[in-house]
């Protein structure tokens, strides 16, 4: 491993350094000592190499002690070394000069500066693995190496949200469900629910149909199983159905504005939702007699009840959302005329169109989409009595498992994918399977078989590639290899189109879909917006939603002509609990399923966990984050000591520099520039004292230091600060500690509750707990300088 050649410029002015700093679209690292920014640049630890090194060690006016009436001005450039050296600063405030002094080692310390120790990145070995082996939260991945693996030196005091984890970054909604599991843990159901409703409007239904994106990406896969989030979020949405008064409530406040949904599916419930949350006169125009979309007409009942849908649409109702069923936009209500009604416009007609093949005799074979709109609509009896179903997606499965529950005596699904990329979800494969549907991947349709004009098959080839190198789709076949199948009954399933023909020429489209804004949602029309198939393609009910909601966001922002804003942000940067409990191992509880044999159209396959299991299974959350500590000396040191910190942009109290960051342990924005530290003297007669644990005396960072500055009077405390270094993500502020020494004498009574006190919040994962006593002991020690 070596440094790789990049740019680097040599600072000449605060200025030149705070510009080059900020320079957009590039990545900018800046060099004080360099012995932590050089490391990471040989280890190739990031991502992303920066593009520029502005190096700040030209700025001498940034080096230097000054001690003044008021206290201690530090320059950012100045070396430990000058700091642990310096006769002033030893004697008015030795616990800033027993932590210079215990840094790493010397010549580090000659090197290293003030400056760059209070900004190093974080010490964790998996964020600091060469190569970036380990893409963690705190570089912008998804999950923490630590906290089910080597966590021997981590936070024993939580852990610290820098990104959206695995389960919530994976959701295209977004939820947030590590912070709705919490609420259910805490016994606060409500809050859980409401919570939910921020990013999805119909968690009873994506309970039950959505493909859990977050189960497969949770974190805890890699130590048991998964948590069962999809039959949480049904239990919740089932909740909030059965209490819609109270989650789906009217707006309190309305506005004037009218707009109009286009499209009763996932993303035109979801738009209505939160448009009308907006307090604006909404109104959803549906060409089918039923409100739902897909969702009422589509997937079948023993996935997806019809009562749960109709009384999701009863409650958005209820919200004053106004259904104006078997309207279809286009020829009969214009685009055009829509919209010089409404104030604003959201599209999501969804895509109902059934793609065909091109074969001769095409007219023989039947649409698997209709046949699931007809048994929606009360048609029984089996559509054939060999049935053969073209099509590897979810669509495809629900095609072929009605057909068989409706008594077909065999069902085959072909399609042109290899078994290991089949579109459908893998469960849903696995239904297909138990269901006894035979499965022929890479197989393409060739020619329709007839006999006397009726059908009796098709004559499949060997499907060798479905896309071209250039990713587009492009099947080539071997004409050699075929074989048939016999089938009374071929039905479709390769996919849907939309119906763009809304009556309004001047919508862009493009390959038969919406040109929509992947952001905003929004066309080129103004005021006209749009989601969901007709903007995508085929997807998701949560992603229909998650479009449906962005729209209404920047909808909303429209219509008040003000800033675009998002109340419902999936997770606040911060810190967060860790929760002990799901540290151990355990096992994932499940729905039950009703057997094989006992399966049937109408009745759902799955049962709704009940309040004990949800609870049960939200303690196996275990809230990840990461756990990386602040590894500084100086930090916990100088918030003991009241310093404070000024930029290039402001000054900050040393409590408030220190952040959690994307490769980062402050607040500074880009191109902020730490110049220097002020520390005011502190009251004659105290007690300052700064302890470090390590395993060797030289090099190592703290495995817990402990900072204590203490105004003493008559031989009592009246002021304390005490401030626990490596032991959380920020230095910690030990606020109970600090309150109850006020009015004590130091004693060893009062030396060993402190120490109690002190520990009583640690959340310790499963090999640090050594690091509690440590804290207990250090603090004790700090306190009667023994």
């Amino acid at each position: 491993m070596a440094l790789r050649p990049v740019d680097h410029v040599a600072a000449t002015s605060l200025e030149e350094a705070s510009r080059l700093g900020a320079t957009p679209g590039k990545k900018v690292a800046l060099v004080a000592g360099g012995t932590d920014l050089l490391g990471v640049l040989k280890d190739n630890v990031h991502l992303r190499y920066p593009d520029l090194l502005v190096d700040l060690k030209p700025l001498g006016a940034l080096r230097g002690v000054t001690a003044e009436r008021q206290g201690l001005r530090i320059g950012a450039l100045t070396t430990l070394a000058e700091i642990a050296g310096h006769p002033v600063v030893r004697e008015a405030w030795p616990l800033l000069w027993q932590a210079a002094r215990v840094v790493a080692s010397p010549q580090i310390r000659n090197m290293g500066t003030i400056g760059g120790n209070l900004c190093q990145e974080p010490r964790c070995w998996y964020y600091r693995t060469p190569e970036n082996l380990f893409f963690c939260l705190r570089k912008g991945g998804d999950h923490c190496g630590a906290i089910l693996g080597d966590n021997r030196y981590h936070s024993i005091y939580g852990a610290a949200r820098t990104a959206l984890p695995a389960c919530a970054q994976s959701c295209p909604a977004h939820v947030a469900i590590p912070t709705y599991l919490a609420k259910i843990r805490g016994g606060d159901l409500d809050g859980a629910a409401r919570l939910i409703l921020e990013r999805n409007p119909l968690p009873a239904i994506t309970g039950r149909v959505c493909p859990h994106y977050c189960q497969e990406h949770c974190n805890r896969g890699t130590l048991d199983e998964a948590v069962s989030t999809r039959a949480i979020e049904r239990f919740l949405g089932d909740h909030i159905l059965a209490h819609a008064d109270r989650f789906m409530a009217p707006p309190a406040v309305k506005s004037r504005k009218k707009v109009a949904v286009v499209g009763a599916g996932p993303g035109g419930l979801a738009a209505a939702y939160y448009l009308r949350l907006s307090g604006h006169q909404v109104a959803v125009f549906e060409r089918m007699p039923e409100a739902g979309g897909m969702l009422r007409y589509c997937i079948p009942a023993y996935r997806l009840p019809k009562d749960v849908v109709q009384r999701q649409v009863a409650a958005l109702a209820a919200m004053g959302i106004e259904f104006r069923l078997g309207v279809a936009i286009g020829k009969g209500l214009p685009l055009a005329r829509l919209r010089r009604s409404h104030d604003a416009v959201f599209l999501a007609p969804g895509a109902w169109r059934q793609k065909t093949l091109g074969l001769e005799q095409e007219a023989l074979l039947a649409s698997g989409l209709d046949f699931l709109i007809e048994v929606q609509r009360g048609r029984r009896g089996a559509p054939g009595r060999k049935v053969l179903v073209i099509g590897g997606g979810s669509v495809a499965v629900d095609v072929a498992i009605t057909a068989r529950r409706l008594g077909a005596a065999s069902v085959t699904m072909a399609c042109l994918e290899a078994r290991d990329s089949m579109p459908a979800f893998a469960e849903d494969l696995e239904l297909a399977l138990e269901e006894q549907i035979a499965l022929l991947p890479s197989w393409g349709p060739h020619r329709v078989l007839t006999e006397g004009g009726r059908l009796t098959g098709l004559e499949l080839q060997r499907c060798t590639s479905v896309f071209d190198q250039e990713g587009r789709f492009r099947p080539t076949y071997d004409p050699a290899d075929t074989m048939t199948v016999a089938a009374d009954c071929v039905m479709l399933a390769i996919g849907q189109g939309s119906d763009l023909d809304l009556g309004d020429r001047a919508l862009q489209t493009a390959r038969g879909l919406i040109v929509a804004d992947e952001e905003t949602q929004a066309t080129n029309l103004p005021g006209v917006f749009a989601g969901g198939d007709a903007a995508t393609g085929a997807a998701t009910v949560i992603a229909a939603i998650a479009a449906g909601r962005r729209a209404a966001v920047a909808l909303d922002a429209a219509l008040r002509r003000g800033k675009r804003t998002d109340a419902g942000a999936a997770a606040a940067a911060g810190p967060i609990d860790v929760n002990p409990q799901a540290l151990a191992r355990s096992t994932a509880v499940r729905p039950t399923t009703r057997p094989v044999p006992a399966r049937t159209i109408d009745a759902e396959d799955t049962a709704t966990l009940d309040l004990r299991a949800i609870q049960t299974e939200a303690r196996r959350c275990i809230n990840c984050g990461c756990v990386a500590v602040n590894a500084s000396d100086l930090a916990p040191a100088l918030i003991a000591l009241r310093a404070r910190m000024k930029t290039t942009a402001r000054t900050i109290d040393a409590e408030d520099f220190f952040g959690t960051g994307l490769q980062s342990t402050t607040v500074l924005a880009p191109g902020e520039v730490l110049t220097e530290v002020e520390i005011p003297r502190a009251p004659p007669g105290g007690v300052q004292r700064y302890l470090k644990f390590r395993i060797r005396n030289a090099i190592d960072f703290p495995i817990v230091g402990v900072a204590v500055s203490l105004t003493l009077e008559r031989q009592r405390v009246t002021a304390a600060r005490v401030v626990l270094g490596a032991v959380a993500p920020l230095p910690y502020r030990a606020r109970a500690v600090e309150d109850f020494l006020v009015g004590r004498a130091l004693d060893e009574e009062t030396a060993a509750a402190a120490g109690a006190l002190a520990v009583r919040a640690v959340q310790p994962l499963q090999r640090n707990a050594f690091k509690v006593t440590i804290v207990r002991t250090l603090l004790r020690r700090a306190l009667l300088g023994s």
